[in-house]
């Protein structure tokens, strides 16, 4: 092998590696039977002079701090990502040939499984939105010199949250972001948007701030030349626009429709065609360790406290505790949707503004900051309200993929808030939150269960979702009582219960009027405050089952998927159970007071009171 005088891989040494990481992908996905090497085939040259002569990676010690990161947007590429780990010597040839079996790390997209991947990538458009979280972490709070690479395709830039991402970038000026888009022309069934209109592509990186480089993706020289100048931009991200063609090198399907996610009819020709096999192996140069990574200081702070009895907004709690965290402990950061001022997490950004990030009304490209400030050891919160985090549904799915840690927070829950109306109500997330693996959801009551939920999913895994209200409910929870993940807590209770009311949020509060009026009624009610609706108290509602003639649940949420849904899941099994009525917002609401809206909704205390009379009567 000819080397430079830098002693990195000269550009004939590239073209052939290019080579290799082509008949690595087709001969991959033609074992598998599945696959998607055309796409890799197209960036093989792109990923080839990256390796060679810029990335800076100690595969060694992949949870090295100074390493760049690349991530490839395009998962689907993942035969190309498998092909230059095996180059870099990270995956031996016997592992090689286990792409896409149940027994793998090398999985159909990659995932953090297969070190040193940082995000599981697959669903489009998410890459390069993550890249920026990391780059805001090397910028803003490691201030390290290590450079984020994001492959991007064509494809995905019809993905709104790829603009999210060029938008907050250009207006960060993240310049150790390198976004690589392969412009290969074709996506799964026809011509992309712009086809091969590289200008086109240019133009709107320069409108979001971005400095754009056209290249021929398949000329090594002008590739190298390409990333030697990214590194050399200051104050703007970086976009390379290489013009590529998909299935390149192999005549029966470069550049032609139809071949997109199957493996190559005639492998065996294919890798004859492309010159055969190589046994290329690539010493990536390792990083400059010299600067350690800039850390936080901590300091003392009262923990937050609130007198039981007293009127309290579980919104406010959630910022002062957070406020608390982050005086207390420096690996905390926080995000928030431009809504800071009615979520409270500005008190966390007056506080400590150099660990705070606004990302405005980009629930997606928040989302994905999180998970990427994350892959580098930050413990980080984000807030919006409940019902916008819908946007980022897709996102908070593939988190749990990447076997993230995420803290979300979702404020303005349910009908409750009242006059804005029903845009603006989360009347579906705890059901959709309680469907990602692996997640938590938790509705606390009081402002004191905020503090004490707050501090303990500060140190979970997994995705964690806080659910608080706008208006004030009763303090009822002492500060020194334990309050954590599948607890709950029982309100009120007797020795003869006739019925249990089941609540979280604002509902407790009214399960607890209703049981004042049911017992004018000679009916005694047990009031259980489920605070964690995932996982729930198992036990606590089986009692109640055992203990009692009928449950009530009440949530402020639709019906589907909520607390009424946790608690018969609590008590499927049971041989033997009561009744149990689901109280749910099964209504379209409007604007109106919270009073008004609670009452439509049949979830005030007298609907609850209602419910059990009527289910002593039958």
């Amino acid at each position: 092998m000819t080397t430079t005088s830098d002693t990195r891989p000269d550009l004939d040494f590239c073209a052939e590696l290019g080579q290799q990481l082509r008949v690595d992908s087709v001969v991959m996905s033609d074992r598998a039977g599945s696959g998607h090497p055309t796409s890799s085939m197209s960036a093989a040259d792109l990923i080839a002079v990256l390796m060679a002569r810029h990335l800076h990676w100690d595969l060694q010690t992949p949870d090295d701090p100074h390493n760049d990161h690349v991530i490839f947007s395009k998962g689907h590429a993942s035969p190309l990502y498998y092909a230059m780990l095996h180059a870099a010597g990270a995956i031996d040839e016997e592992e090689l040939r286990t792409y896409r079996r149940l027994d793998s790390r090398l999985e159909g997209h990659p995932t953090p499984r297969m070190p040193p991947t940082d995000v599981a990538t697959g669903s489009l458009g998410q890459g390069l939105p993550i890249g920026v979280g990391i780059a805001l972490s090397g910028k803003a709070l490691e201030q390290l010199p290590y450079r984020v690479w994001v492959l991007c395709g064509d494809s995905e830039m019809a993905e709104g949250s790829i603009w999210e991402a060029f938008n907050y970038a250009g207006w960060r000026g993240l310049d150790n972001l390198t976004a690589i888009i392969d412009v290969n022309r074709l996506g799964q069934t026809r011509e992309t948007m712009l086809g091969h209109n590289l200008q086109a592509y240019a133009d709107r990186a320069t409108a979001f701030g971005w400095h754009p480089i056209v290249v021929d993706g398949h000329d090594v020289q002008a590739i190298d030349e390409a990333y030697a100048e990214a590194a050399g931009v200051s104050g703007k991200p970086t976009v390379i626009i290489a013009r590529t063609l998909k299935g390149k090198g192999v005549k029966a399907v470069e550049d032609q429709p139809g071949k997109h996610g199957k493996p190559l009819e005639d492998a065996a020709s294919a890798v004859q065609e492309l010159g055969g096999f190589r046994d290329l192996q690539v010493d990536v140069q390792h990083p400059d360790t010299s600067q350690d990574p800039h850390r936080f200081s901590s300091t003392q702070a009262d923990r937050p406290t609130y007198e039981v009895g007293t009127e309290g907004s579980t919104r406010e709690a959630y910022g002062a505790a957070l406020a608390w965290l982050g005086a207390t402990r420096e690996d905390i950061v926080a995000l928030d949707g431009e809504v800071s001022n009615s979520t409270h997490s500005d008190q966390f950004a007056e506080a400590r503004p150099e660990r705070y990030f606004e990302m405005f009304i980009a629930e997606q490209q928040m989302a994905a900051a999180a998970v990427g400030l994350g892959t580098r050891g930050w413990t980080a919160f984000a807030s919006t309200f409940g019902a916008f985090w819908a946007r980022a549904y897709d996102f908070v799915r593939m988190a749990a993929v990447s076997r993230a840690d995420l803290r979300l927070c979702g404020s303005h829950a349910g009908v409750a808030i009242g006059a804005d109306g029903p845009s603006q109500m989360a009347l579906e997330d705890m059901a959709s939150l309680r469907a990602i693996h692996g997640s938590v959801v938790l509705h606390p009551s009081d402002a004191n269960q905020v503090t004490c939920l707050m501090e303990e999913i500060a140190d979970r895994s997994g995705i964690s979702y806080l659910r608080v209200l706008r208006g004030k409910t009763t303090v009822r929870t002492a500060s020194d009582e334990r309050v954590h993940v599948g607890g709950s807590r029982t309100v009120r209770e007797g020795d003869n219960d006739d019925v249990t009311l089941i609540g979280c949020g604002v509902t407790v509060d009214e399960a607890v009027k209703a049981a004042d009026l049911l017992a004018a009624h000679g009916i005694t009610a047990r009031v259980i405050d489920c605070y964690s609706v995932k996982p729930i108290d198992e036990e606590a509602v089986r009692q109640a089952a055992a203990d009692t003639k009928a449950i009530i649940t009440v949530e402020d949420h639709r019906g589907e998927g909520g607390l009424g849904d946790a608690v018969l899941e609590a008590l499927a099994e049971s041989e033997e159970r009561p009744v149990v009525r689901k109280l749910a917002v099964d209504i379209m609401p409007t604007s109106g007071t919270p009073e008004e809206l609670m009452h439509a909704a049949g979830i005030d205390a007298e609907a609850i009171t209602a419910a059990a009379r009527s289910l002593r009567d039958e």
